[in-house]
């Protein structure tokens, strides 16, 4: 008999579990077991063909309506209708006429396959597909489809889904008896079944209600072992010692809060006091502080870390990119003033040094900086990656900033706050709206602090959806509308989604043939680029005006001194990358013409919007796509156009986005162990976790009373996606 940990090569030979590891990365029983159905057909119950959509893989269950096989291009060509009764299905298969013999009309069976359109019409190309013996013969049905109800798996072409469920029917009934790690009061408090009974109960239900049970039992089981990490974490940073780091004068605060054109909003002033709070604590903080693009974090960050100064401590910003890194260098050294320019011929006596440090400075710049780094001189350091280099010693450092924390590994973070004597304190921002479940999950052992209003001066911006496909004369309209905004002394960016295309531009006759090898060819290899779009504009519709890039692969040298130009004004349209999504604040830029603008998701149009609109003149942001009206992608642009309100666009972000997006793979870059939560859909039991984890962890916070349990929460720690949530 097999256990969770057996590899599936023991039971399934080396060619399918090869198959499997390539596809999903299976390699044990409990790998293959959790690799969990999306939904049942019910045997009897065709699937409703009008509902596909294009692009997905899909299994249906749909009976043969005709069968024709013709000759075209000397290729013999089968050609099958599959109905549903109200829709039908093209199946199409290429030199393959001895299928004729199976695929007869009358038959039921599952095809699966990628679903395509050719001529208007949904179809799938060379499906693979079971046919359901005919129903004299109902021996051979049960054996080959276990019960009434038909799992559906994520599945690939090579492995479609009835082939992953004779694999895990092969697994279940190898298994033997499974311990149980849920505690057994927990399980009759939901009247959950056992461990085995749950996987059984999934895969192979007598009843939805069943398989309905088991997935809750299961689910609850992630949202359980996640809140048990989060807690132990939560426990371990209180545990640790630090130095407190609220001076008793705070002299630099206090110049600083003088100093300032405005006032703090009340939810600014809110989180002052709350961070204040957190750094008297003789254990280090961890904190979260998210709110709207132009909330005014910067200012808040800005003042923690000169509590940290005034302590005689170091403060530490790391950004993800060096564009950000020098715009946050600007803003701070603006915010401070004089304050900035300590031990400087300028400097009236107070103040603190203030330092930008990034991969592009010289060899002679990095070595002064190390040194006054190392002691003490340099207050305050804004950095990119540059600042985990080896050389970089810290004096006393005392609070760590990391700005859009989700494009950090937990690696890179480390190694950071691993330079300080004893543990930092840490401040961790985002500009990308956090809904409270995700909170809970992915920021569970965070404190979190939440900005919502807008400093004054602040206006809306409109947002307006450019559909060319439909209205191709709204794309010259917005030309003309870029250059009123620059005739009235403002300036505009236009952000593509690409800095080159990897292949040359297409003729009319390579776009007909092009076409002919599917859509999906055209639509991923070529996208609008900025090093493309830039001298069409320049030399077409915005001829006149002072055009200039920005993206990546620029040297930092070239990039500090495009957004300098920009800055001042010299520059009137900037056509650029995403480069621009975070931290650049240019107040006279008034507009942004966004291109390709469905292959941006939600929450990053938001952030990219968030750029104009911010010296006093009302925003707009024009979002263009090629997309059809009523598309998916149309749907959440025209989401986007509708509300300035970041939480509720995170919320859609969050629904639309694919399995595994919001706490997978996209995220840790390994598989989660989180494949049947969803943060939305399972609010309610993600309290009740948290609830339960609460109770278990007071009893004893290493889980000593329950030892299948800590195995299972051990096993967590391990896993990549846990790790990528490890703050402490």
């Amino acid at each position: 008999m097999a256990t969770l940990s057996t590899r599936i090569s023991n039971i399934l030979g080396d060619r399918t579990s090869e198959v499997l590891e390539k596809a999903f990365g299976i390699t044990t029983i409990n790998e293959l077991l959790r690799h969990y159905p999306r939904r049942y057909v019910v045997r009897g119950e065709l699937t409703d063909i009008s509902k596909l959509i294009a692009d997905d893989e899909v299994t249906i269950l749909a009976e043969i309506e005709a069968v024709k096989l013709r000759r075209a291009n000397a290729k013999n060509i089968l050609e099958v209708v599959v109905t549903d009764g109200s829709a039908n299905l093209s199946l199409t298969f290429f030199n393959q006429a001895w299928r004729e013999k199976d695929l007869k009309a009358g038959r039921v069976g599952l095809f699966a396959g990628k679903v395509g359109v050719f001529k208007g019409k949904r179809q799938l190309s060379h499906p693979d597909y079971q046919l359901i013996p005919d129903g004299d013969d109902v021996d051979a049905a049960v054996a080959e489809f276990a019960g009434k109800y038909l799992p559906v798996y994520p599945a690939t072409a090579k492995l479609p889904s009835w082939k992953i469920m004779q694999c895990i029917k092969l697994a279940l009934n190898s298994l033997d008896e499974l311990p149980d790690y849920l505690p057994e009061e927990l399980a009759k408090q939901s009247s959950y079944p056992n461990l085995k009974q749950a996987l059984m109960d999934i895969h192979q239900p007598t009843d939805l209600d069943a398989a309905e049970k088991a997935r809750e039992r299961l689910t609850f089981d992630e949202a359980l072992l996640l809140q048990l990490l989060l807690g132990q974490r939560r426990a371990e940073i209180e545990r640790l010692s630090t130095k407190s780091r609220t001076p008793n004068t705070p002299v630099l605060v206090k110049a600083f809060e003088k100093n300032l054109p405005f006032k703090f909003t009340n939810g600014q002033l809110e989180v002052n006091a709350q961070i204040e709070q957190d750094l008297s604590n003789k254990y280090p903080m961890h904190r979260l502080l998210q709110g709207e693009v132009g909330s005014g974090k910067t200012v808040v960050a800005l003042r923690a870390m000169l509590s940290v100064v005034d302590s005689a401590g170091q403060a530490a910003l790391l950004a993800p990119t060096e564009v950000l890194a020098q715009q946050h260098y600007r803003t701070i050294t603006n915010l401070l003033g004089e304050l900035a320019l300590a031990d400087t011929l300028h400097s009236s006596g107070l103040g603190t040094q203030v330092e930008l440090l990034t991969g592009s400075l010289s060899s002679n710049k990095k070595r002064e900086v190390y040194s006054r780094l190392k002691s003490g001189q340099i207050g305050i350091v804004i950095g990119t990656h540059a600042l985990i280099s080896d050389g970089v010693e810290f004096k006393d450092l005392g609070l760590v900033v990391v700005d859009e924390q989700h494009r950090f590994g937990v690696e890179q973070r480390d190694a950071l706050r691993m330079k300080a004597t004893q543990p930092p304190h840490l401040l961790v921002m985002t500009a990308t709206p956090i809904p409270r479940t995700v909170a809970m999950t992915v920021f569970g052992d965070l404190d979190i602090s939440t900005l919502k209003e807008l400093p004054l001066g602040r206006v809306p911006i409109t947002t307006h959806v450019i559909p060319v496909l439909e209205k191709p004369h709204f794309l010259e309209r917005a030309w003309q509308r870029v250059k009123e905004e620059v005739a009235k002394g403002h300036q505009v960016y236009i952000v593509a989604p690409r800095i080159a295309n990897p292949i040359k531009k297409l003729s009319d006759r390579e776009i007909t043939a092009a076409m002919l090898l599917g859509e999906e060819f055209l639509d991923n290899e070529h996208m609008i680029a900025v090093e493309e779009l830039a001298p069409e504009l320049a030399t077409g519709a915005l001829k006149g005006l002072k055009v200039a890039t920005l993206h990546g692969r620029q040297t930092s040298e070239i990039k500090e001194q495009t957004m300098a130009a920009f800055a001042k004004g010299e520059i009137q349209v900037l056509i650029a990358t995403t480069v621009i999504e975070v931290g650049v604040d240019v107040p006279n830029a008034s507009m942004m013409v966004i291109m390709d603008a469905d292959r941006f998701g939600v929450s990053q149009l938001h952030q990219l919007r968030g750029r104009v609109g911010r010296g006093g003149v009302p925003g707009l942001c024009l979002l263009v796509s090629s997309a059809h009206e009523e598309s998916s992608s149309m749907q959440r642009l025209n989401a986007v156009a509708s509300t300035l309100d970041g939480f509720e666009l995170a919320r859609i972000d969050l629904e639309q986005r694919k399995e595994g997006d919001v706490l997978g793979k996209s995220q840790s870059g390994g598989r989660s162990h989180l494949r049947l939560l969803r943060v939305l859909r399972d609010e309610k039991l993600i309290e009740h976790a948290r609830d339960a984890a609460g109770k278990i962890l007071k009893r004893n916070i290493e889980i000593a009373h329950l030892p299948l349990l800590k195995q299972e929460v051990d096993k967590l720690k391990l896993d990549e996606a846990a790790r990528f949530m490890d703050k402490s």
